[in-house]
């Protein structure tokens, strides 16, 4: 039952910025946003495939606890409010008004490429990590350990690496040039996000500064 409650949430919010884009854009007959909805229910599907056994992190995800991170909890809203905006400029520019000029196929391929690869890091990130919490919290609860198998060996943040691949994609897949700025803020409420994380992980978390030295790569694996 907790499983078929997360992902009717899933599926909700996914609907909800669906019916954004086609709104701003005006019409149906709008390639970009049927591509765009293949994409996020492909990815919700995978997600319902890979993770519907875990009913522990489905939990985890389904709530936001007492113990959550206020800073985390404000960071949250900015970055829905900044995507609300995203996928309203980007159905206006590429749906109704054609602000930006068409994108050549290839370019809306690289965005699809994109948009997959990064939904797939972020559910590979997902189902290693069993602590992986929609807002950040210390579980103290369920015995929080640091994470350091699968992809979490090379970069302290794969979730977030997903998160910033799939909205990079965002734009070439829509086709609006316009809606590179909202999706600019959104990356950088990220980036701000991992830096407060990785603070508390340090100060709070027992094992993360031994597991910092050894992966210290945060979202590009030999870069950064």
């Amino acid at each position: 039952m907790k499983q078929f409650q997360y992902f009717i949430k899933s599926f909700t919010g996914i609907l909800f910025f669906i019916i954004i884009l086609f709104v701003s854009a005006g019409r149906l007959d709008y390639y970009h946003g049927w591509v765009y909805t293949a994409i996020s229910l492909l990815g919700l599907f995978l997600s319902f495939v890979i993770t519907a056994d875990d009913k522990e992190l489905l939990e985890e995800r389904s709530h936001i606890f007492k113990d959550a991170k206020e800073w985390d909890k404000r960071i949250l809203k900015l970055s829905v409010l900044t995507t609300i905006i995203a996928y309203a400029v980007a159905g206006l520019d590429s749906g109704r008004y054609q602000w930006s000029p068409q994108f050549h196929w290839s370019i809306v391929l690289m965005g699809v490429v994109l948009m997959f690869l990064g939904q797939l890091l972020f559910l590979i990130a997902k189902k290693t990590n069993a602590f992986f919490s929609s807002v950040m919290r210390i579980q103290h609860d369920r015995g929080h350990t640091v994470c350091e198998s699968g992809v979490y060996h090379y970069v302290r943040h794969p979730g977030y690496a997903g998160m910033i691949l799939s909205w990079a994609g965002f734009p070439l897949l829509i086709g609006s040039l316009w809606s590179i700025i909202p999706i600019v803020t959104a990356i950088i409420l990220l980036l701000i996000r991992k830096h407060l994380e990785d603070r508390t992980l340090i100060a709070e978390l027992p094992g993360y500064s031994e597991y910092r030295q050894k992966t210290r790569f945060k979202l590009i694996p030999g870069i950064w």
